[in-house]
């Protein structure tokens, strides 16, 4: 599958030929198509075999149908660790450089302040690890209230670091109705029964 047969926003795919890409992986292939119809999935897919344009692209493709109606994010991706969340950023920044939609990248571990001044003007997609987004909401510095995509990046990893309360505390704040999308390395039975509230 190539993804100029997706029905791709012409400024999504001018970012994707910038990146050399034609041909969809086999993870892309299963999974694109059913984000882009709406629907929720769960997909077992290990680093280095496309995963993150799987969400990524798609997830701009579903935001550039609307108008933005609000300064909070539309799309939340959560994972792990701060390494993954760079790369996360960067992909969403680069098939989506020729749009106008704002991105950014907040994890622990550094200084808060400066992650939250780059809230303020508005974020439309943002990348985060749960404690440091925790931290965050607990702050005021951002809001839920207009998520429409769930992203659970690597949920096996986020589960076997301890992250089950702060993602499950996040979970219950985040609005019922919207899209998820939950990735996992391998389907153990903690991951598909661990985060009790992301079913909805």
């Amino acid at each position: 599958m190539k993804f100029i047969d997706l029905g791709l926003d012409p400024r999504i795919l001018e970012g994707i030929d910038a990146m050399g890409y034609e041909n969809a992986t086999p993870v892309q292939q299963q999974v694109m198509v059913p984000i882009l119809e709406g629907k929720d999935i769960i997909a077992a897919a290990q680093t280095g075999t496309g995963k993150t344009a799987a969400f990524s692209i798609p997830i701009l493709q579903l935001l550039s149908n609307q108008i933005r109606h609000s300064k909070n994010p539309r799309a939340l991706i959560l994972t792990p660790t701060r390494e993954l969340a760079a790369q996360i950023g960067e992909s969403v920044t680069t098939y989506g450089k020729y749009m106008q939609m704002r991105s950014t990248v907040v994890f622990g571990g550094v200084i808060i302040n400066p992650q939250m001044k780059k809230l303020r003007p508005g974020v439309d997609v943002l990348v985060a690890t749960p404690g440091r987004l925790l931290d965050l909401f607990s702050q005021n510095a951002v809001k839920f209230n207009q998520v429409e995509v769930l992203v659970l990046d690597e949920a096996d990893r986020m589960l076997s670091l301890d992250f089950e309360q702060e993602l499950n505390e996040l979970l219950q704040v985040i609005p019922e109705e919207r899209k998820t999308l939950l990735f996992s390395a391998t389907m153990t039975s903690k991951v598909q029964n661990g985060l009790t509230p992301w079913k909805h």
